[in-house]
């Protein structure tokens, strides 16, 4: 994973609001949410979310959709895996752990 790329991902889960709406795309799944449905699950303004989306869209932490006249967000799984094995690849002295195995555990679904 690029460093610049990290150190972008990093900064923008930076933020109470951001890593909230991070977390809760990736409880959403690879269905994703629509921009108001996070708004009204998280409490924050539309203008607000906007802001962090479009921060977390630059990280390549979220990705957008449109259906219909609805913009739907999902987390991009691949971006967060690369960023935590990014984090985590030389833990446990080079050995296979846990951390560095997370393929099976989430991922975008065909």
């Amino acid at each position: 994973m690029d460093t610049n790329l990290v150190v972008r991902a990093l900064g923008a889960l930076a933020h109470e609001s951001r890593l909230a709406i991070f977390r809760a795309l990736v409880v959403a799944g690879p269905d994703g949410m629509p921009a108001g449905e996070i708004a009204q699950q998280l409490g924050l303004a539309p203008s607000s979310l906007s802001f962090h989306l479009k921060d977390l869209s630059h990280a390549e932490l979220v990705k957008p959709r449109q259906e219909g006249r609805f913009v739907i967000y999902t987390a991009n799984f691949d971006a967060m895996t690369g960023l935590i094995a990014y984090l985590t690849e030389n833990c446990c002295a080079g050995t296979n752990c846990a951390a560095s195995d997370l393929s099976s555990c989430c991922g975008d679904k065909p």
